[in-house]
């Protein structure tokens, strides 16, 4: 098969994307690393960190939720390359601002602005770069966009190892306002609004919304799918530097909470930067599958037979990482092009957060889950028995997934 070829401004647009997701990793992650010494500088009781966390954990999540639909919305009406932008902007102005809090109550609300815009940046560009890359490339191309939120949580556990000040850490919110002023000029690339006329587009709009008949299946099942993966890997991502601080009683562990966010992000970054070529050479079903009987064992391990830290440890959790990264690759991949363009973005933005909503209000009660089931670990375990539950809904969804009708975007 001849190889497209892809114009620079093409690039550049991925280019964009793939910066912007690094950073919202980062952002998505750098207050679990710094989460101890947050409640301490802030003269917070040490018994009130699982409940403080908890609620800045969920207000996040709840953003990023809302964030993801209400931008995908936004960006099928008013364009991919404005809706982008602006929400880059948004999480880069709302992470500086965290560095400057007083207060939970400050960290709780920018924290919540921060997700808002994460979530419309990473559904735009999935969406965006779903319509317009050749398909020969597509799968491969989008894999690797998928590692940029792995390479940010490695960026969070680097930033953690070399800084010890949290108000110093979050002034990487600079860089995403500085990508977004850059994006004004590179950025070149028309979105799907150019490849419909007025009436073309009112008809499609009319024929297929986003809960018709045509599209609802392809909802139920693209949420199921991405949501059991994601709450369990959200609940692993941002307790598990807490609780590798419980294996290390007596110190702050600040390396080793360092080294095992910068773990999660390389196996990540692995798993997703080949989950395109492992695609295609497996197919996307045994792929999904493979990735969430693996997550189900893993879990089962790291966190049900560790009382202690060790070299181990760190294994287990770039293994974990890594199967995250095949999902997320895959998933990503997927789920874009289940539906058409005109609500493409808002569709696919509901599936890949709806499952956030039930995460965050699951993370505000953590700090029960801790207390009843006796510590993080076991709590943290809890959330990752979605993943077995993933796998049935893949299972028993093989002819509904077999049969959908995916619209193909147009080849630049």
């Amino acid at each position: 098969m001849q190889q497209e070829k892809i114009s620079t401004s093409y690039w550049l647009l991925f280019l964009i994307c793939f910066l912007s997701s690094i950073i919202g990793g980062t952002v998505s992650t750098l207050m679990a690393v710094y989460l101890p010494i947050v409640v301490k500088e802030l003269n917070l009781p040490a018994d009130v960190l699982s409940n403080i966390g908890a609620y800045i954990n969920a207000l996040f999540i709840y953003g990023w939720a809302i964030g993801g639909f209400s931008w995908g919305l936004i960006s099928d009406r008013i364009g991919r390359k404005k809706a982008l932008l602006a929400a880059i902007s948004c999480y880069g102005l709302a992470t500086i601002a965290t560095g400057f809090q007083q207060s939970w109550e400050g960290l709780v609300l920018f924290r919540f602005i921060s997700g808002f815009g994460v979530g419309g940046v990473l559904v735009i560009s999935f969406s965006w770069l779903s319509e317009i890359w050749p398909s020969t490339s597509r799968s491969i191309t989008i894999g690797i966009l998928s590692i940029g939120i792995p390479v940010g949580i490695f960026s969070a556990g680097l930033i953690n190892f070399f800084i010890s000040s949290w108000r110093d850490g979050f002034l990487i919110g600079v860089l995403p306002l500085l990508l977004a002023l850059i994006g004004i000029w590179l950025i070149k690339v028309p979105d799907y609004r150019a490849s419909y006329n007025k009436s073309h587009n009112e008809i499609q709009m009319h024929h297929i919304g986003f809960f018709s008949e045509e599209t609802r299946a392809n909802l139920l099942t693209g949420s199921l799918l991405f949501s059991s993966m994601l709450i369990g890997l959200w609940a692993i991502f941002s307790w598990l530097p807490t609780w590798i601080q419980g294996l290390v009683p007596g110190t702050n562990a600040q390396k080793e909470r360092g080294l095992s966010m910068m773990l999660m992000g390389i196996g990540g970054l692995t798993g997703g930067f080949f989950s395109g070529w492992i695609v295609n050479a497996l197919g996307i079903r045994k792929t999904m599958a493979i990735c969430f009987g693996m997550c189900t064992i893993l879990s089962f391990v790291l966190f049900r037979s560790n009382s202690s830290f060790h070299t181990i440890v760190l294994v287990e959790i770039g293994l974990l990482a890594f199967f995250f990264g095949v999902s997320q690759g895959a998933l990503s991949v997927y789920i874009p092009q289940l539906f058409p363009s005109v609500i493409r973005a808002s569709s696919a933005g509901f599936c890949f957060n709806i499952g956030r909503l039930f995460t965050a209000t699951a993370v505000l009660f953590v700090g029960i889950l801790v207390s009843g089931l006796g510590g993080y670990g076991n709590a943290i375990f809890l959330f990752s028995l979605t993943f077995p539950l993933g796998w049935l809904v893949l299972a028993s969804g093989r002819k509904k997934i077999n049969n959908t009708t995916t619209i193909q975007p147009a080849n630049p």
